[in-house]
C-alpha cells in the first residue's frame, strides 16, 4: 500500500510540474525570439494615405540618426537601396546603382529621387526582420516629417541592414543587438514626452467635448470616465504586480535581467528593477 501511494504521489508530482511547464505564461516565456523582444523595444509605425498623401495614422517609436550616410527615397516608391552598417561603419549604396535604378524607372516614366537623411534626423521604424541565419537585422524606417520640419512632407523611407560577426547573431542577446543599432539609430529622448503627450491631448480633447453637458450630466460623465481610467493608470515607479492589477496579466513577458517588458495588445511597460521606467 505504501509503494502504491509512493508511485501515485511521484505520479501527480510529474503532472503538476508538466501543467507548469505547459502553462499559457511559461510557454510564451519560452518562446520569445529575438524577433519579438526587438519588436517590444522597437514599435512600428503605421501609416495610412487618401487623396491629399500619406499621413501617420499611430507613431512609432521615434529614433535619432547618429551617423550619416542613409540613402533614402520618397514613401511612395517602390524601389529602395539598403545601407550597410557593419563594425561600426556605415556603407551608403553606391552612386551608380542609384543611378542604374532611376534609369530603370525613368523607362516607366517614373523619376527616382534619394536623399541622405542628416544626422539628428527623427526617424520611426516601420518594420524589423532577424535573420540569424545570415546574421543580419534590417530595421525599415520612416521619416518623422514633424519632427524634422519638412514641408511639404515627404515621409523619406530607408532600409539599414545591420550586419553582425558570422555566427554571433544566434547568440547575442537583445541587449547587445539594442546597443549596436544604438550606434546609428538610438532611440530619441522625445520619444516619451512625444507618448505622454498624446495621452494628454486625447485626455483634454474629451473633457472639452463635454463642455455642452449640464452640471449634472458632466458629473456624471466625470465619475464614468474616472471609473473606465482608473484601473489602466500606469504611472512610473509602479511595481509588477500594481501593473497587472491595473491591466491584468500581459500577453507576453520579455525577461532581460534587471530589465523587463511587458508586452499588452494596445502598449508594451517597461520596468527597471522591478519597477515601471517607460510606458508606449
Amino acid at each position: 500500500m505504501g509503494q502504491k501511494l509512493g508511485r501515485i504521489s511521484a505520479a501527480t508530482i510529474v503532472m503538476v510540474c508538466a501543467t507548469f511547464l505547459l502553462s499559457p505564461r511559461a510557454s510564451a516565456q519560452a518562446t520569445v525570439t529575438l524577433q519579438d523582444q526587438l519588436a517590444a523595444q522597437y514599435k512600428v509605425v503605421k501609416m495610412g494615405s487618401d487623396t491629399s498623401g500619406y499621413s501617420v495614422i499611430d507613431a512609432g517609436t521615434l529614433l535619432e540618426i547618429k551617423k550619416g550616410g542613409i540613402l533614402g527615397v520618397p514613401y511612395s516608391d517602390t524601389s529602395i537601396l539598403s545601407t550597410k552598417y557593419e563594425s561600426g561603419t556605415v556603407h551608403t549604396p553606391s552612386s551608380m546603382l542609384s543611378k542604374g535604378i532611376g534609369f530603370g524607372m525613368k523607362r516607366f516614366g517614373k523619376e527616382q529621387t534619394t536623399k541622405l537623411f542628416p544626422v539628428g534626423n527623427k526617424v520611426y521604424p516601420s518594420k524589423i526582420d532577424v535573420d540569424t541565419g545570415k546574421d543580419i537585422v534590417t530595421l525599415s524606417i520612416v521619416a518623422c516629417d514633424t519632427c524634422n520640419k519638412t514641408d511639404p512632407p515627404s515621409y523619406n523611407k530607408a532600409k539599414v541592414v545591420f550586419q553582425f560577426p558570422k555566427g554571433s547573431l544566434a547568440k547575442a542577446s537583445a541587449g547587445d543587438v539594442e546597443d549596436t543599432i544604438g550606434q546609428l539609430l538610438s532611440i530619441s529622448d522625445d520619444s516619451q514626452s512625444q507618448d505622454q503627450g498624446g495621452q494628454q491631448q486625447g485626455q483634454g480633447g474629451g473633457q472639452g467635448g463635454q463642455g455642452g453637458q449640464g452640471n449634472g450630466d458632466q458629473q456624471a460623465a466625470d465619475q464614468g470616465q474616472q471609473q473606465q481610467a482608473e484601473p489602466q493608470t500606469i504611472e512610473k515607479g509602479q511595481t509588477t504586480d500594481q501593473v497587472q492589477a491595473a491591466l491584468g496579466k500581459p500577453e507576453k513577458i520579455v525577461n532581460l535581467g534587471t530589465k523587463q517588458i511587458y508586452i499588452y495588445k494596445d502598449m508594451k511597460v517597461t520596468f527597471l528593477n522591478g519597477k515601471v521606467s517607460d510606458v508606449q
